[in-house]
């Protein structure tokens, strides 16, 4: 049985890729800066918001949180619901891959 956090309802598992990779087309991609990021900074499953709000379901509930980034569409939406501010959208090519 997978552990939940109790003050978490209704936790689905979203399908991840349904539109397909991004390919070429995407501009921008979200980067976590971990030191940031609650769920990695308190070491246990808090926040999670950029997973909940993720209409593509590439936001991985882990700690440290990952992004699957072959299916990112980079619409930006995790970042802009990040309370600390820990997600922010770069340029592919500016990208440390």
């Amino acid at each position: 049985m997978i552990k939940q956090d109790e003050n978490i309802s209704g936790i689905c598992t979203p399908a991840i890729g349904e539109a397909g990779k991004t390919g070429d087309w995407s501009d921008v991609k979200p980067a976590i800066d971990h030191s940031k990021c609650t769920p990695a900074v308190k070491g246990k499953a808090a926040c999670f918001l950029c997973w909940l709000y993720c209409p593509e379901g590439v936001v991985h509930m882990t700690i440290p949180v990952q992004i699957d980034l072959d299916y990112c569409k980079g619409c930006g939406i995790c970042a802009e619901e990040c309370p600390p501010n820990a997600i922010t959208m770069v340029r592919k090519e500016d990208m440390n891959e």
